[in-house]
């Protein structure tokens, strides 16, 4: 197989740097691996973090870095043992997701069931894993689920997030009748929302900023609250008569949002914090949790969700398209990552077209 020697990448420099440029073309897979050939990546808000801060958390950009996690592909060509997800083969031509965390799969997380904590993680779009705004790259085989006719490239590029909405849920553990407010109705949250709603939850609370998001939650069946206008905190207990929920979920920017979610607990209630600080702190009064014994859990990523999410895709089950709200070139991504950023035009979710 012939390869081009260059191809088109999108590559972050520096704090809001970020650059479209010719970079030399990956190669043949090697074993266990394939080429594929991108079409379709979703812009995160994490990757907002990385492009506004060119870190996130304690991971600096030291070099230029390819951000891209949500993505859709087709096989190109195929390295020896190279086995999907379900451990089927992969031939060029098929349409994948691919999972951008690469795991070792040997170490001591890993043998014990928690591939999301991996000690030697990969993680593709967070410095020093290159990620898929390029029109080229390998992945290890194990990473990719084929998609049917019944998932296009769009929501393929989608059960990245809807990976990490389930893995949410696990955490939270809402049940039949039980309540549940959610901090932020970015698309996480949003699928979050859907993903609750399929649980049996009710009532569920959402709260944003945002008029446009809020009125797509309440169709998804939630009752909304503009924290811009209202204390979302006294809103929520108001509305439960002062008990507060069941389950609280942070799918914001883990600033004051944690403790506000914390505020609308019930006692004995569960907190579970999805989104991820800007100046990597937590911070929470301790009283609040400490009296209500409030159970605390974290989102690290997803635990093998995959085939879960490809199932609530191809069933219909929730709803992947109307969350996308913006398309952009590969070009002009630049572009693309300055609206989100600025949440200018009712953005919710961009999807880069490669």
């Amino acid at each position: 197989m012939s390869y081009p020697s260059e191809m088109t990448a999108v590559r972050l420099h520096g704090p809001s740097d970020m650059r479209v440029e010719q970079i030399s073309h990956p190669g043949p897979p090697g074993p266990g691996e394939v080429l594929l050939r991108i079409t379709t990546v979703g812009v995160c808000g994490s990757d907002l973090h990385m492009y506004k801060d060119a870190r996130i958390g304690d991971d600096l950009v030291q070099s230029p870095v390819m951000l891209g996690h949500e993505f859709a592909a087709v096989v190109e060509e195929v390295g020896p043992e190279a086995r999907d997800g379900f451990d089927h083969p992969l031939t060029p031509g098929m349409r994948v997701a691919v999972d951008p965390a690469e795991p070792c799969w040997r170490c001591e997380m890993c043998e014990q069931g928690h591939p999301n904590l991996c000690l030697r993680l990969i993680f593709h779009g967070t410095y020093p894993g290159q990620g898929s705004l390029c029109q080229w790259m390998h992945m290890p085989a194990r990473c990719c689920f084929p998609l049917s006719t019944a998932v296009d490239d769009t929501a393929g590029a989608m059960l990245e997030p809807l990976g990490i909405a389930i893995h949410t849920v696990d955490l939270a553990r809402p049940k039949v009748a039980k309540s549940v407010a959610i901090v932020g109705a970015g698309c996480i949250g949003l699928l979050i929302l859907q993903l609750a709603k399929l649980s049996g939850a009710t009532p569920i609370f959402i709260s944003d900023k945002f008029p446009w998001r809020l009125e797509l939650a309440e169709k998804y069946g939630a009752i909304p609250i503009n924290c811009d206008e209202v204390d979302q905190a006294k809103e929520v207990l108001k509305a439960t008569n002062g008990r507060g929920v069941d389950v609280a979920i942070e799918a914001a920017w883990a600033d004051h949002s944690v403790q506000a979610a914390a505020d609308m607990l019930s006692f004995g209630g569960r907190l579970v914090i999805a989104g991820i600080s800007e100046d990597d702190r937590l911070t929470l009064q301790h009283s609040t949790v400490r009296r209500k014994g409030t159970d605390i859990r974290l989102v690290r990523r997803m635990k093998h969700t995959y085939p879960r999410a490809l199932t609530l895709a191809t069933s219909g089950m929730v709803d992947l398209h109307t969350l996308v709200t913006h398309r952009f070139p590969l070009g002009k991504t630049p572009e693309a990552y300055e609206l989100n950023l600025a949440y200018r035009d009712k953005v919710i979710k961009i999807m880069i077209e490669v």
